[in-house]
């Protein structure tokens, strides 16, 4: 019984934190607007990361206080208030000559983070109980799709107590908040990403007799809880929260963010944005949030037209990708209460993967593209652009080997550049089109083609990026967060809202999965 009260104390206390945890601009509002707008840091993520010097109490009152004076100075005030995040990656100096492996092995504790300490005060920082890798660069939280392809080189590198710090780290999220956030900060807290939290259990208890998959049971129910919020209440045609329900019935999943302003971490760039759209700024802001759900932030891929981003739609395009893990997650939870010896819920979680299976295949699979494509769910018809999210299906045993077959070719034909493989088939300023690639679309596509016996062209692929990553290694002594595949004597990739950074977690542990 005592225990009982325990957990019950520790449950609330919990919530009561996640409730009372405010971003940085409800911390400091007003200020927070001013300092972004003002332009003051290079990157606006800077100032979304800063670390208080006194309590929000006092910089408010001093703000309120000194604003208004003729002699005010915004910057210096900000200074006076406020340090910079560290960039942990500034401090490390590699040794090429050591060579990659070596470069790969003391990366990972360049990267690694201590249990983080609860302060009075408050940070955007959600602090994790154990360690964690984190990305690198701009980047220093933990990231959710990120960590499982980081995953994958900590496995291959015997790192598996750290590897399973960070799934209990995330298990701790969905259960302080309710979801994976996109990263452990407060300004992420209205959405999530690609929900790969299953596939990083499954890659735990793999030839792990310690781990089972029904360990983190009631965790991966939370997530799926998450993500089909609301779709037991919708009518055939309507959507709410992350969830579809199309004209037969079948629910499927969205990326959608529950905020309609500017991100925090890049305020001044969608206030600047919202400007120039024809679309309602909460509209266009929302659609904006959701492509960073996503991961993919920014592409051609969410774009009506396929070449705006006054045009993003993302709310109104059902990812092949999403719905892919979705189906990952459905299977998984069946394995967990099977495991658990709850037969009757394993045998619901089975009809309902078996169902979105059906549904994959039937909205996905473009006839016209002989290929994987979103589907846009209010114009009731496939996404015109071309990706390569349409490796998803073949990554998760969806595909059909005639579809498979007819993907491996237009993989081959349209994707395959000197470097591995682009994003999408459109060139634009964005950094998930091309000629940019990135380290968990190598991984899916080439996993995704060996499952169907397309070897060598998956060898191809593999080899193609692996001398890639090593060629700029030699050059800059650094591994890269992208990388430009169709120009070679490109340092890394470019595009986007932030400068090429480097670290970088999950091509680490791409390539020394691929290396292994």
């Amino acid at each position: 019984m005592r225990k009982i009260l325990i957990f019950c104390f520790l449950f609330i206390s919990l919530k009561s934190i996640a409730q009372k945890q405010l971003s940085p601009i409800q911390t400091y509002p007003g200020l927070f607007e001013k300092v972004q707008l003002a332009g003051i840091y290079p990157d606006s993520k800077s100032f979304a990361d800063a670390i208080p010097k006194r309590t929000s109490n006092v910089i408010m009152e001093a703000y309120a206080k000194q604003k208004d004076l003729k002699e005010f100075d915004l910057k210096k005030f900000v200074n006076e208030y406020f340090s910079l995040p560290e960039n942990h990656n500034a401090l490390y100096q590699s040794d090429i000559s050591a060579g990659i492996e070596k470069h790969l092995d003391t990366l990972w504790k360049v990267l690694e983070r201590s249990p983080d300490q609860v302060s009075d005060i408050k940070t955007s920082l959600l602090p994790l109980p154990k360690p964690y890798i984190v990305p690198g660069g701009r980047f220093r939280e933990i990231y959710y799709w990120d960590s499982y392809f980081t995953m994958l080189g900590l496995k291959k590198a015997g790192k598996t107590k750290i590897m399973k710090d960070m799934i209990d780290n995330f298990a701790y999220l969905i259960n302080t908040y309710g979801f994976i956030p996109n990263g452990n900060r407060s300004y992420y807290l209205t959405r999530s990403q690609p929900p790969f939290f299953a596939s990083m259990v499954q890659l735990l208890a793999e030839n792990n007799p310690d781990v089972k998959i029904s360990d983190y049971k009631e965790a991966l129910e939370k997530e799926y809880n998450f993500w089909m919020k609301g779709a037991e209440t919708l009518a055939n045609g309507k959507a709410i929260n992350h969830s579809v329900k199309m004209k037969d019935g079948t629910v499927l999943n969205r990326y959608y963010d529950a905020g309609d302003q500017p991100r925090e971490e890049s305020y001044k760039e969608d206030f600047e944005a919202a400007k120039k759209t024809k679309q309602i700024p909460s509209v266009f802001l929302r659609n904006v949030r959701s492509a960073a759900e996503s991961g993919w932030d920014f592409s051609s891929r969410w774009f009506a037209d396929g070449e705006n981003f006054s045009q993003i739609i993302t709310t109104d395009i059902l990812p092949v990708d999403l719905n892919t893990l979705m189906y990952n997650l459905e299977k998984t939870i069946q394995t967990a209460n099977l495991e658990a010896g709850d037969l009757k819920k394993a045998s619901l979680f089975l009809a309902k993967a078996q169902k979105r299976k059906t549904a994959i295949l039937k909205y996905f699979w473009n006839d016209k593209q002989n290929f994987f494509t979103d589907y846009n769910w209010k114009m009731q018809m496939p996404s015109k652009q071309v990706t390569l999210a349409a490796l998803f299906p073949l990554y998760f045993k969806i595909a059909t080997p005639t579809q498979a077959k007819f993907v491996s070719v237009k993989v081959e034909q349209d994707f395959l550049k000197s470097g591995g493989l682009i994003t999408t088939v459109k060139t634009t300023k964005e950094q998930w089109d091309s000629p940019n690639a990135w380290a968990p679309l190598q991984w899916v596509s080439i996993q995704g083609l060996h499952n169907y016996g397309y070897d060598k062209l998956a060898d191809t692929i593999t080899n193609r990026w692996v001398n890639l990553n090593i060629a700029v290694f030699k050059q800059t002594g650094k591994l890269m967060e992208k990388y430009n595949v169709v120009n070679a004597d490109s340092k890394g990739g470019g595009g986007g809202e932030y400068p090429l950074q480097d670290g970088f977690g999950w091509t680490n542990g791409v390539l020394l999965k691929l290396l292994k």
